[in-house]
This record gives C-alpha cells, sequence and structure tokens, in this order.
C-alpha cells in the first residue's frame, strides 16, 4: 500500500514540476510561442482540414451507408489470406494509403464500432493500415524537402511496402482469439445500413469535430516543439543522445533531427533538409514517416477513446513500421540512381502539390474523395449483384 501510495505521490510530483516549468516557459517566451501557434494554424489551414476533412466524411459513408461490407465480399480471398482479416477490412487500407494520417485507424474504429470486424482484425487493422499519403510524401518531402520527386517515389514506394509488411506480421497477432466471427461481447457481428440523408448529415458533423481535434494536437506540439529548443531543452537531450549513441555515428545534430521526428512529422522531416549524406537523411525519413510522431498517435488515441481496442498493437506497429521503412529505403538507395534525371512532367507534378493553397488543396480532395466513393460504390454495386447472381442460381 505504502509502496503504491509512493509512486502515485512521484506520478503527481513529476507531472506537477511539468507543467510548472511549461508555464514558466510559455511565460519566459511568449513570443516564440504565439509564433509557433500561427505556424500551427497556418498548417491546419492550409493542409489538415482540405486533406483530411473530405476523406473522413468518405470513411464514415463508406462505413455507415455498408459499402465496405459489399466491397468485402469482393476482396476477401485476398485481405484473408494475406492480413487474416475480413475483406470489409479493405476500406481501412485503401483509404488509409490515400488520405494519409489518421483517416485509416480512424476508418478500422468505425468498422468495429459498426460490427463490420471483429475486435482482433481492428487490433490488426490499427498495426498497419494508418499510414502518410502520398501528397505528403512526394510533395511535401519529395519536392519540399529533397527537391526531387525521385527521392519522393523512392520514399512513397519504401512506405507502401513496409506497411504491407507490418500488415502480414501481425497476421499472426490474437490467432487464437479468431474462432468463430465475433463482434463485441462475443455476440456475431451485426451491421444495419442507414439512410443517405442521416449518415451524410452525421459524417459532416462528427468528420468536422475530428479535423478540429487533429488541429488541436497539431497546434500544441508545434508550440511544445518551439517551447523545447528555445529553452535549449531539446538541444541538451540531443547532445546527450548523441553522445550517448556515437559508437552508431550518432551526432548531436542528427540525434535533434530524430527527437524533432519522434515528437511531430511534418518538424522532423523538415529538419532534414539540411547537410548530411542523402542515404542517411533519406533512411531517417523513412522511419519518420513510418513512426509518424507522437502527435500524430495522440490523434489516434483520441478517437479510440472507450472503443476497447488496446493502443498497444498500433504503437508497436509504428515502430515496426518505421525500422523497416528505413531498412527499405537504405536497401533501395543502393540500387536507384537518385542522382538521374526524371521525367520533367512527374517533377512538375510534384511540385504543384508541394505549392498548392488552401482553396487548390480542398478542391484536389473533395475530387479525390468522391472519385474514391464512386469507386466504392461500383464494387459494392458488384458485389451486392454477385451475390444476388449466387442466390438466383442456388434457387434454379
Amino acid at each position: 500500500m505504502s509502496r503504491l501510495f509512493s509512486r502515485q505521490r512521484a506520478r503527481e510530483l513529476f507531472l506537477g514540476l511539468g507543467l510548472t516549468g511549461a508555464t514558466v516557459a510559455l511565460l519566459l517566451n511568449p513570443q516564440a510561442s504565439m509564433e509557433a501557434a500561427r505556424t500551427g494554424l497556418r498548417l491546419c489551414g492550409n493542409v489538415i482540414i482540405p486533406s483530411l476533412f473530405p476523406f473522413f466524411v468518405l470513411s464514415a459513408l463508406v462505413v455507415e451507408l455498408g459499402l465496405a461490407g459489399c466491397l468485402g465480399r469482393l476482396l476477401e480471398g485476398i485481405m484473408q489470406p494475406l492480413f487474416r482479416v475480413n475483406g470489409a477490412c479493405a476500406c481501412a487500407l485503401a483509404l488509409g494509403f490515400i488520405g494519409g494520417y489518421p483517416v485509416g485507424a480512424k476508418t478500422a474504429i468505425g468498422l468495429y464500432q459498426s460490427g463490420m470486424c471483429t475486435k482482433t482484425e481492428a487490433q490488426r487493422l490499427l498495426a498497419f493500415c494508418n499510414n502518410s499519403g502520398p501528397a505528403f510524401i512526394l510533395g511535401v518531402v519529395g519536392a519540399g524537402v529533397f527537391a526531387s520527386s525521385r527521392v519522393g517515389v523512392l520514399l512513397c514506394l519504401a512506405h507502401a511496402l513496409a506497411s504491407v509488411c507490418v500488415g502480414v506480421l501481425f497476421r499472426f497477432y490474437g490467432a487464437g482469439r479468431d474462432g468463430g466471427r465475433q463482434g463485441r461481447g462475443g455476440l456475431p457481428p451485426r451491421f444495419q445500413a442507414r439512410r443517405f440523408t442521416a449518415a451524410f448529415t452525421d459524417a459532416v458533423k462528427n468528420s468536422f469535430l475530428s479535423t478540429l481535434n487533429i488541429c488541436a494536437f497539431v497546434i500544441f506540439f508545434t508550440v511544445v516543439l518551439q517551447l523545447l529548443a528555445a529553452t535549449g531543452f531539446l538541444p541538451g537531450l540531443a547532445r546527450v543522445l548523441g553522445t550517448v549513441l556515437a559508437p552508431l555515428g550518432m551526432t548531436p545534430e542528427w540525434a535533434g533531427r530524430l527527437l524533432t521526428g519522434l515528437v511531430e512529422i511534418s518538424s522532423g522531416v523538415w529538419t532534414l533538409s539540411g547537410e548530411g549524406p542523402l542515404g542517411g537523411r533519406l533512411t531517417m525519413a523513412a522511419f519518420i514517416l513510418g513512426w509518424a510522431g507522437i502527435s500524430v498517435h495522440c490523434q489516434v488515441l483520441s478517437f479510440l477513446g472507450d472503443s476497447g481496442l488496446s493502443p498497444a498493437t498500433y504503437l508497436v506497429g509504428k515502430l515496426l513500421h518505421g525500422g523497416l521503412a528505413a531498412l527499405l529505403t537504405a536497401a533501395l538507395v543502393q540500387i536507384v540512381p537518385l542522382e538521374a534525371p526524371v521525367s520533367d512532367y512527374l517533377a512538375q507534378q510534384v511540385a504543384d502539390i508541394a505549392g498548392t493553397d488552401f482553396s487548390s488543396a480542398l478542391v484536389w480532395s473533395v475530387v479525390w474523395a468522391w472519385i474514391v466513393f464512386l469507386l466504392f460504390f461500383l464494387a459494392a454495386a458488384a458485389g451486392a449483384r454477385k451475390k444476388l447472381g449466387k442466390g438466383g442460381s442456388s434457387m434454379l
């Protein structure tokens, strides 16, 4: 009892000291904090809201209208043997690759909460379906950070392959709990498709709230990173880490880049635009993209809420994703000639992505969201037609 009490007191003491230190840092660096908050707001206005909001609406409609279940009948033969999940989970994988963080995780949670996948399947999905979108990797990282469309394509390929590898590895997770298609509370999964009007209004409302939730985390961690740098805490920790890992070739500069990427993905990849061997910078960029950063993890954890899903498989999956992506990138760097000229058309395309303003980004996001929605609808219609065909033939 005394040990538990002392542990609780120690936790409260450290928490109090941390909050006190954060308050003092804010008081001592008000201008830096305000500028960091403005930077976070600009990031939300120009990137987060136009890129995520349409895909949040799309993911909600795909789940609530039952399109995921219809699509699952077509893709059961791929998802089950490869990832050991039912075909309906394919929409989480697809939207996770197209929409970026944290659309895939939110879709997986929605599938579980609606009874379209089991708890074990949802845990597997969380480990590998929450990925960076191609627009961010090709435009921001490839064209913006490394000024090379070829680098963007290489990182995108390594990121996707690592995600698939993590999914294959996690097919063995909870193998003993796969018996029977059990849903929440041990009951068979049930799903009732909603009317479009009700599903659409709820999707828009809930997606807007989810987007604001993400923006809050982005602004918060942007300010946190600025304060850590302004107070000297982050550079000091980088020096300590660089000294400890010096036998592995780590320097304080590289340690600072790694620490920044562990906290926030956008700030982390932008630190890699400086000096250093291209292979090393690409490998660290691949790890940061796979890991996604504590900021993204907090966004996903906020969606988990009281769903009953554990964040353990998600966090282990992201760490494994980062490590595999780094290894694959290090191998691809030795094969792909990054110095070779690339297609002017491709270079212009990714340059346009990097320089897109708010209105253009919103238009393109909405267009892509509707295109994906129509593809899901057509696939669902094909699945329903296939089911009706089998039913008709069985009655003859």
